[in-house]
């Protein structure tokens, strides 16, 4: 996204539109499934898809008396272990029941009879996403409350033990980040559309200079901004979102990820790069590092270079995966095009940090 799109992101990605025709849903099979699985549903139902989100099409579903939110798989054929929403109700599941913020989840249909794929169904939760990082129109103050919330709610997911709540087979322990490269890799050749030079030597550089094991903790794997629900009048996050990504792992994978956001350019409505963050009243770098191991109770990252590098090129994967369903036709987004455009400058950017880093 440009520049001169920045006044027009909350516009953009905020609220619910018509259903995509690509995503339609069976309402009446729909409905009947709501009943039998949904304690006190009660229509007529009136459904809406969500304007946000690039990946497992979203659902408003409104009722006389409750708001719910439905996700879903697209429909078509698919990048294996992609698009998880099982995985999703599993880990909000625990996470509710152990007080995070996650929207409230109600059930699972992993029938794809019913509506065409799997989904499941959760309370919709009210309050404010913001989709730039810049938070245009608001006081430094309160800009500094949001960046100290997001970083407080990342430390408290990694306190978790998983085995302590349930989670404990969520994913594999050790060699996290070796899984990841080679997950990425995967899914960007399985979507590749044109050749990309600096992805190649990613691709080559990344599995021979791996970190050292951090501790094994649940990762969100896409935890950022525009992934939060905040309270309509304070700085306190009343759910995280998007948990397709989530995994066990290294929380230093999460947390850097998080970090990226500073070294993106500033031009762009998820960068901060080249911003005067103190006028913002948005804390550096450093100040989220201190205050993140503080809260987390760990060393803060040592190799932040190479953890650039890696979350880079795995967001230009994700964004690859994007273009590969542009081109056949599943991407669930208008802005999906948007996406499937920054592969190119992120693999540039990750690249740039994997020669700093040694490469």
């Amino acid at each position: 996204m440009t520049d001169t799109d920045l006044t027009d992101a909350q516009t953009a990605f905020s609220g619910t539109r018509a259903v995509d025709p690509r995503h339609a849903l069976d309402e009446a099979a729909l409905g009947v499934w709501l009943r039998e699985n949904i304690d006190g549903y009660a229509g007529p139902l009136t459904i809406r898809q969500f304007k946000g989100g690039q990946s497992n099409p979203t659902y408003e579903l409104t009722t006389p008396s409750a708001t719910y939110v439905l996700r879903r798989k697209p429909p078509g054929v698919l990048l294996q272990s992609a698009h998880a929403v099982d995985r999703e109700f599993t880990v909000i599941s625990a996470l509710h029941r152990h007080g995070y913020p996650v929207a409230r989840p109600h059930a699972l249909c992993t029938d794809d009879a019913v509506i065409g794929s799997m989904f499941y169904v959760m309370d919709k939760v009210e309050g404010r996403v913001f989709w730039d990082l810049k938070l245009p129109g608001l006081q430094p103050a309160e800009r500094r409350a949001i960046y100290e919330a997001q970083t407080d709610t990342l430390a408290a997911l990694h306190r978790f033990d998983p085995a302590a709540i349930g989670l404990g087979n969520y994913g594999k322990p050790g060699n996290y980040f070796m899984r990841q490269v080679g997950r990425w890799t995967k899914q960007y050749r399985a979507s590749e559309t044109e050749p990309n030079p600096a992805m190649d030597r990613l691709i080559a550089f990344l599995p021979d200079s791996l970190p050292a094991d951090g501790p094994t903790r649940i990762v969100h794997g896409d935890f950022r901004l525009d992934n939060l629900i905040l309270d309509p009048k304070k700085a306190e996050v009343r759910a995280v979102l998007d948990w397709e990504l989530s995994t066990l792992g290294d929380p230093m994978a999460d947390f850097s990820y998080l970090l990226i956001g500073w070294v993106i350019p500033a031009t762009l409505r998820n960068g901060l790069g080249g911003a005067d963050l103190e006028a913002l009243g948005i804390p550096s770098i450093d100040e989220t590092v201190d205050r993140y191991a503080a809260a987390a109770g760990v060393a803060g990252p040592k190799n932040l270079d190479w953890l650039f590098a890696y979350n880079l090129f795995r967001l230009a994967a994700i964004c690859q995966g994007i273009a590969g369903r542009v081109r056949d036709g599943t991407a669930a987004s208008s802005h999906a095009r948007t996406m499937a455009a920054q592969v190119q400058p992120l693999a540039d950017a990750a690249w740039s940090f994997a020669k700093k880093a040694g490469a």
